[in-house]
């Protein structure tokens, strides 16, 4: 078995790298709980106080470091978080089916405009997609609306949110398709390669103009400032991608930061703004962020793993995509660890003869694909012990299953 991932790092700035982004801690705040205030560990220490080894984590210990606990917030049992639950959730897809009914429909009336913008506005739409972030916002607004003591019915505000994040993400596929010239999406050929580039950036901005109306209608300035920023970290993800680093550790932060922005920001940000709108606790919002946030990066890590591990024809998309587009995913930085040769295919982004070729052997050489599963893991542990502070409800149940279904999915 492979060395956990918790021990993958050879500095202590590395064991900061996983504190600040794994779980959202300042390194000063930890070393500060795990010296019991007194003296100050190093972060290394720190971290093997954090991340016990082995495939399951059990992280109600050492979480001590949390804020104060708000009176109102359920205080789950002090059970080791598996992603495995002996309880029957409910699947989160059915349970979020009846609210999902016609989404995509609703969508394109949003999207009225002449034949030929319409139709390329409608492409993505088809209602063939997995609708996997309306989902989630979906059930984090149900959950939040149980926690505040009202009926888990969806309120139209909750549902328009969960429709424009579809909308801003579908709007950033139609522009990534394009910066990638990508040939397919969704095993059909994109919208640049059926129209062209210059309708396919049109069509995209005209989704997300729409989406922005929609917004806006909410009447909520507080929420449409939490979804702007989601717009921001797009732009600010994709600019981060077209970049690497030098230092190994700097590597691996910029490489989560950049999934966070271009993956994770949308559903937590979105999660964030359902809770906004139907409870005032800050806590509340912090933890629905939180979730979608852990959930959202675990979702992309698996993605990345997939790239390696699942055929074109299940993907929907070639394989190695990202190799050949000079990226570096989890997967290629932990085999990095075993094979430094990786460091300046990395550093040319994969652009010399036989680079793509190597890397993809290196990597199913490696654990890196294993290193990385661990990773998605731990992220999902840490969305579980989130949404569990949220009252008992059928959808927070179905919000730790989804952890799972997350993990497990193959395409």
């Amino acid at each position: 078995m492979a060395v956990p991932w918790s021990r993958c790092w050879r500095s202590s700035t590395g064991a900061a790298v996983l504190l600040d982004w794994c779980c959202g801690f300042s390194r000063r705040a930890f070393s500060r709980a795990a010296s019991g205030g007194g003296r100050t560990e190093s972060p290394t220490a720190a971290t093997q106080v954090l991340f016990r080894q082995g495939p399951i984590y059990n992280f109600n210990i050492p979480m001590t470091i949390a804020r104060h606990r708000n009176r109102c917030l359920y205080t789950a049992p002090r059970v080791c978080c598996s992603i495995r639950s002996d309880t029957k959730q409910k699947d989160p897809f059915l349970l979020a089916q009846k609210d999902l009914q016609n989404i995509y429909d609703d969508i394109k009336k949003l999207l009225i405009s002449k034949a030929e913008l319409k139709a390329l506005c409608d492409y993505y739409f088809d209602g063939k997609g997995k609708a996997f972030r309306p989902m989630i916002v979906i059930l984090v607004a149900r959950a939040c609306n149980v926690h505040s003591n009202k009926e888990g019915v969806l309120l139209p505000a909750q549902r328009s949110i969960a429709m424009i994040s579809e909308m801003i993400h579908t709007a950033s596929l139609v522009h990534d398709d394009v910066i990638d010239d990508s040939d397919t999406r969704r095993g059909k050929n994109t919208i640049n390669k059926v129209w062209g580039e210059r309708k396919a950036i049109l069509a995209g901005d005209f989704i997300l103009s729409a989406a922005s109306m929609a917004l806006a209608r909410i009447g909520n300035t507080t929420v449409v400032s939490v979804l702007s920023q989601v717009i921001e970290d797009l732009v600010r993800g994709e600019f981060m991608q077209l970049g690497s680093k030098e230092n190994e550790n700097e590597r691996f932060k910029h490489y989560l930061e950049k999934t966070f922005k271009k993956t994770a920001s949308l559903i937590a940000n979105s999660c964030k703004a359902v809770s906004i709108l139907v409870n005032s606790d800050p806590e509340v919002h912090e933890i629905a962020f939180q979730y979608g946030r852990n959930v959202g990066i675990a979702f992309q890590l698996v993605d990345d793993i997939l790239d390696f591990t699942s055929s074109a024809n299940r993907l929907g998309k070639p394989s190695a995509a990202d190799l050949r587009l000079g990226l570096a995913t989890g997967p290629v930085l932990f085999a990095c660890q075993q094979f430094p040769e990786l460091h300046a295919m990395i550093m040319r982004r994969f652009s010399s003869d036989g680079d793509v070729d190597r890397a993809w052997q290196y990597v199913l050489k490696s654990d890196g694909v294993e290193q990385t599963n661990y990773l998605a893991r731990h992220y999902c542990q840490e969305a579980i012990r989130q949404i569990s502070r949220l009252r008992p409800s059928t959808e927070r149940d179905a919000l730790i299953r989804l952890t799972e279904l997350v993990l497990r999915r193959d395409k």
